[in-house]
C-alpha cells in the first residue's frame, strides 16, 4: 500500500518514513518529548504560522497510525492522492509513535474561539471584532416604481394624520390645506399605479380615509356644499363597504342649513342601510329624526319617533324631549307618564358607597383612592348631573300644567321623585316651589314653604334658611334675616352664601370689623364667591382702608371684566385717592361698557371740571342731561355754564326745567327771570317777577327787583310794590329780633343742655343704609342688583359718595359763586345780597353725598324681585 505525502514546508524532507505496522507496541513513543512541540516557539515556526493561515489549519487534522510533524513533512489526503483508511477500519489509530527522532504527533482537540497566539500579547477576540465594522447596507434603488409608491403611500397617511392633529387643535384652515393636499397626492400615487401596470392594487382604504377626511374638514369649515359633494363621491362608489353611514353626515350638514326635509330624508335613508345589529347607531338616528321633527314643528311625528326610542333603549335626552313634545301638545296624562319613565331611565352607575373606603384591607383602599377622582368616575358624575337638571327642569315646567294649581303639580312631581332613585331631589323641588311663589309676589306662602325645612336635613335646612334671611332683609326686618343668617351657618358653616348674609346683617349694624371677618371666612371656603369680594371691598372702604379696598376690587375686575359696578368704585376709589386722572380712565370704560349711564356721565364732567377741562365736562354734562333730564346738578351746571360763557337764552331752558322738577323752589325762577333781564328782554324779566310775587310774595328779592325794573320802566306799580317791600322787609326785622331775643334770654339756662346735645349728635350718626335719602339697600349705585348679586346677598353696593368729600363741597361753593355772579355787580337791579336767594334753596334730594352716582334711578321694586333667584346652591336658573 503506498501512500503519497505532500510536504508543507520545502526547507526539510523526511528521510525515514516508515507505516506503522500490527506487531509493533501500540503505546511506545509516549514518554519520548521532541523539542519541536514547545509552545514557546511556535510562534516562530514559518511552517506552522503557514499552516494556520491557510485551509490546511483549518481542516481537522487525521489520526493516522504513521507518527508527522509540523515541521517535517506531514502527509496529509487530497482529492488526488490516495485516502487513508478510516480509523474504523484500522482498529485504534496510533497517537503518539516517535521512531528515529520523528516528532511527535500533534492532536485536533482544542477549545473553541481559543488560539496559542493568546500567550504572546494578542486580545481575546472570538467574535472577529477588530476586523472592524461591518460593511455598510446596501442602498435601495429609489428609482423602482414600487418603492416610489410606498414612499407616495407613506406621504398621503402622514398628511392626512397632520390634517386630524391640526383639527383637534382649533387649526381648521390649516387642517383643510392638509387635507386638500393628500388629496392631491393620492390621486397622483392612482396615477402612477395605472402607469406601472399595478391599477388592480389600487388602496381604497386609502382613497377612502382621503375623501372622507377631506369631506370633515370642508363640514368643519363650514363649506357645507363643498362637503356635500365630498360625500357624495364616497356614497356612489360600491367598492367603498359601509359607505351608506356617511349619509348621517349628509343629514347633519341639512340640518345645519336648516333644510329640515332634506335632513329627515338622508337620515331615513342612512337608516335603511344599517342593520338591525348596529342597535345604538340606530337609535342615535332615531333621535336625531325626532330632534329635526321638533324643529319643523311636527310633534306628534316626533313624540313617535322618541316613543319608539323610550321602548326600546330609553334614555334622558329622549325621555326629556318627549315630555317637552307632550307639553306643547298638552296633553296632561302623557306628560305624567312620560315623567314616571323619565325618573325610571337606569344610569348604569356604581353607587356612591363603593369608593368609601374601609378600614381593614389597606391594598382595597389603595385601589379605592386611585378611581376615586378617575376619567370613568367623573363622567359618572357628569352624567347624573345631567340626569337631575332634566328631572328638575321637566319638573319645573309640567309642575303648573299637570293640575289645577302649580302647588298640586308641585306636589305630585315630589312624591314621584320621593319614590324614585333621585329622592334626594324632593327637597329641591320644594325649594323650586318657594321661589315659584316668589314669582307669583305670594311671599307669605314662599317663607311658610321654605320655614317647613327647619326641621330637615343640614343642607336642605341651610339652603332654606338661606333663602327666608335674604327675604327679611329685604324687608329691612335685620333681626329675623339675622337669626336665619345664624341657622343656616350652623347647618351648613361652610356654605358662603350664609357667611355674605351674616356679614350684610353686621354691615348695616355698622359693625364693619366684624363684616369684614364674615366676608373673609366665605372668601376662604369660596375663592371664586364675587359677591363677597365685592362686599369686602366695601367694608374696607367704610373703614377708610382705601389701599385694601382697591386690591380687592382690582381683583374682582380681573374676575368680572365687564362688570360697571366694579369699574365705578374703582373710579371712586381712585378719586378718593386724589388721583383724578386714573378716575377719569376707570370712568371712560364705565361708559365704553354702559354708554347710557347719566350718573357716570355726569361724574365724568364732575372731575374734567376740577381738572379744568370746560369743554369736555360741557360735553359729558350735556349728554347725561340727555339721557336723564331731571338731574338738578345736572341741570344747575349746564345754567351756569351759558351764563358764565354769555348765553343767557340757553340758559333759561334749564331753569326753567329745573322750575318744573322743583316748583316750591324760589331759587330756579328768580334765575330764569335773571336771565331775560341780562339778555335785555324787560318786559319777559317783568312778568316773571310778577308771576314770582304772586306765588311767593313774601320773597324780598323778588320785590326789590320789581322797584327797580318798575322805576326805570316808567311803572305805576312801582309805589304799590315799594309799600310791599317795606312792610315785608319790617315783618323780616321783626321776626328775626324775636328770635335773637328769645335766644339770649334762654341762651345762659340751655347752654349746656346744649353743648351735651351737641356733643351726642356729634357721636350718633344715622345708619347709612337705613337712610331713606341714600341709595336703596338692593340698589348698585342707583340701580337694581344684578340676578347674582340677589343670589348671594350681595346689597351692600355704596353710592361711591361719602360726606366731606372735597370735591363736592368745592363743586358746590363754585356753583354758587357763580349764581351770585349772574346778574353782575354793576348793574342797577342787584341791589339785595346775593347771599339771601342761596338762603332760599333747600334741596329735597338732601345733600350731594346722599344721592347714588352711577346708574340709573331704579330701585328694587316688586317687578324686578320677581325675576331674581335665591339662594346659592339649590336654585338652578
Amino acid at each position: 500500500m503506498s501512500i503519497s505525502l505532500h510536504h508543507l514546508t520545502g526547507e526539510r524532507e523526511m528521510e525515514n518514513v516508515h507505516l506503522a505496522v500490527e506487531e509493533e507496541d501500540l503505546y511506545s513513543g509516549y514518554n519520548d518529548y521532541n523539542p519541536t512541540f514547545d509552545s514557546e516557539e511556535l510562534e516562530n515556526d514559518v511552517g506552522f504560522q503557514q499552516a494556520v493561515r491557510t485551509s490546511h489549519g483549518r481542516r481537522p487534522p487525521m489520526t493516522a497510525k504513521f507518527p508527522g510533524t509540523a515541521i517535517g513533512a506531514r502527509p496529509l489526503a487530497s482529492s488526488f492522492g490516495s485516502r487513508i483508511p478510516m480509523a474504523s477500519s484500522m482498529g485504534r489509530p496510533m497517537t503518539g509513535a516517535v521512531q528515529d527522532g520523528a516528532a511527535r504527533p500533534m492532536t485536533a482537540v482544542r477549545a473553541a474561539g481559543y488560539t496559542s497566539s493568546l500567550t504572546r500579547g494578542s486580545n481575546f477576540d472570538p467574535l472577529g471584532q477588530s476586523k472592524g465594522p461591518a460593511p455598510p447596507l446596501e442602498a435601495k434603488n429609489e428609482d423602482t416604481p414600487e418603492e416610489k409608491i410606498k414612499i407616495l403611500e407613506k406621504k398621503v397617511n402622514d398628511l392626512i394624520e397632520e390634517s386630524c392633529m391640526a383639527q383637534s387643535m382649533g387649526a381648521l384652515q390649516l387642517a383643510l390645506e392638509k387635507a386638500k393636499e393628500a388629496g392631491r397626492k393620492e390621486r397622483a400615487l392612482v396615477r402612477q399605479r395605472e402607469q406601472s401596470g399595478n391599477a388592480d392594487h389600487i388602496n381604497l382604504d386609502l382613497t377612502y380615509s382621503v375623501l372622507l377626511n377631506l369631506a370633515n374638514q370642508y363640514a368643519n369649515n363650514e363649506m357645507y356644499p363643498e362637503a356635500l359633494n365630498s360625500y357624495q363621491v364616497i356614497v356612489k362608489n360600491k367598492m367603498f363597504s359601509n359607505a351608506g353611514r356617511m349619509k348621517v353626515n349628509m343629514a347633519n350638514i341639512y340640518v345645519k342649513q336648516k333644510n329640515y326635509p332634506k335632513a329627515i330624508k338622508f337620515y331615513r335613508m342612512a337608516l335603511d342601510q344599517i342593520s338591525n345589529a348596529h342597535k345604538e347607531m340606530r337609535i342615535k338616528i332615531m333621535q336625531n329624526i325626532g330632534v329635526v321633527f321638533v324643529r319643523m314643528g311636527q310633534y306628534s311625528d316626533a313624540i313617535t319617533s322618541f316613543e319608539h326610542i323610550m321602548s326600546e333603549s330609553p334614555n334622558i335626552k329622549t325621555g326629556f324631549n318627549l315630555i317637552l313634545c307632550y307639553y306643547a301638545i298638552g296633553d296632561r296624562d302623557r306628560m305624567k307618564k312620560a315623567f314616571q319613565k323619565l325618573i325610571s331611565v337606569p344610569l348604569g352607575i356604581d353607587d356612591e358607597d363603593k369608593y368609601i373606603p374601609s378600614n381593614d384591607d389597606t391594598s382595597s383602599n389603595m385601589i379605592i383612592e386611585a378611581i376615586k377622582n378617575d376619567k370613568l368616575h367623573q363622567m359618572e358624575r357628569d352624567l347624573k348631573v345631567l340626569a337631575e337638571k332634566y328631572i328638575m327642569t321637566a319638573a319645573k315646567l309640567i309642575a303648573p300644567a299637570i293640575e289645577n294649581s302649580f302647588a298640586s303639580g308641585f306636589d305630585w312631581c315630589v312624591d314621584m321623585v320621593k319614590s324614585s332613585q333621585y329622592v334626594e331631589l324632593a327637597n329641591d323641588l320644594e325649594i323650586n316651589k318657594a321661589i315659584t311663589y316668589l314669582r307669583q309676589k305670594d311671599f307669605n306662602q314662599a317663607v311658610e314653604t321654605l320655614k317647613t325645612f327647619e326641621k330637615k336635613d343640614s343642607r336642605v335646612k341651610s339652603a332654606a334658611a338661606t333663602n327666608l334671611s335674604f327675604l327679611y332683609f329685604l324687608e329691612k326686618d335685620y333681626d329675623q334675616a339675622d337669626r336665619y343668617a345664624d341657622l343656616a351657618m350652623n347647618a351648613d358653616r361652610y356654605n358662603p352664601a350664609a357667611l355674605i348674609n351674616k356679614g350684610n346683617t353686621v354691615f348695616v349694624k355698622q359693625d364693619y370689623e366684624k363684616a369684614a371677618e364674615f366676608y373673609k371666612e366665605a372668601l376662604r371656603n369660596d375663592s371664586s364667591c364675587t359677591e363677597a369680594l365685592y362686599n369686602l371691598g366695601l367694608t374696607y372702604k367704610k373703614l377708610n382702608r382705601l389701599e385694601e379696598a382697591l386690591d380687592c376690587f382690582l381683583k374682582l375686575h380681573a374676575i368680572l371684566r365687564n362688570s360697571a359696578q366694579v369699574m365705578y368704585q374703582l373710579a371712586n376709589l381712585y378719586e378718593l385717592l386724589e388721583e383724578p386722572q386714573q378716575a377719569i380712565e376707570w370712568l371712560m370704560q364705565v361708559i365704553s361698557v354702559t354708554p347710557t349711564d347719566p350718573q357716570a356721565l355726569a361724574k365724568l364732567g364732575e372731575l374734567h371740571d376740577g381738572e379744568g377741562d370746560k369743554s369736555q365736562a360741557f360735553q359729558h354734562y350735556y349728554e347725561s342731561f340727555r339721557y336723564f333730564p331731571s338731574n338738578i346738578d345736572v341741570i344747575e351746571w349746564l345754567g351756569a355754564y351759558y351764563i358764565e360763557t354769555q348765553f343767557c337764552e340757553k340758559a333759561i331752558q334749564y331753569f326753567e326745567r329745573a322750575t318744573l322738577i322743583q316748583p316750591t323752589q324760589v331759587k330756579w325762577q328768580l334765575m330764569v327771570a335773571s336771565c331775560y333781564r341780562r339778555s335785555g328782554n324787560y318786559q319777559k324779566a317783568l312778568e316773571t317777577y310778577k308771576d314770582i310775587h304772586r306765588k311767593f310774595p313774601e320773597n324780598v328779592e323778588c320785590l326789590r327787583f320789581l322797584v327797580r325794573l318798575c322805576t326805570d320802566m316808567g311803572l305805576k306799580e312801582v309805589q304799590e310794590y315799594a309799600t310791599k317791600l317795606k312792610k315785608v322787609e319790617k315783618m323780616k326785622e321783626m321776626r328775626e329780633q324775636r328770635v335773637k331775643s328769645g335766644r339770649e334770654g334762654s341762651a345762659r339756662g340751655r347752654r349746656e343742655g346744649r353743648e351735651g346735645s351737641a356733643g351726642s349728635a356729634a357721636g350718633v350718626s344715622t345708619p347709612v343704609l337705613n337712610s331713606p335719602k341714600k341709595a336703596s339697600i338692593m340698589e348698585v349705585d342707583g340701580k337694581a342688583v344684578s340676578q347674582t348679586e340677589s343670589k348671594q346677598l350681595s346689597p351692600l353696593l355704596d353710592s361711591g359718595r361719602d360726606s366731606g368729600h372735597s370735591s363736592n363741597s368745592t363743586k358746590g361753593e363754585r356753583l354758587s359763586a357763580k349764581m351770585r355772579s349772574l346778574p353782575g355787580s354793576n348793574e342797577p337791579y342787584e341791589a339785595s345780597s346775593p347771599k339771601e336767594i342761596d338762603a332760599s334753596y333747600v334741596d329735597p334730594l338732601g345733600p350731594q353725598m346722599e344721592r347714588p352716582k352711577t346708574g340709573a334711578k331704579k330701585r328694587v321694586e316688586d317687578d324686578d324681585f320677581a325675576d331674581e333667584e335665591l339662594g346659592d346652591d339649590l336654585l338652578p336658573e
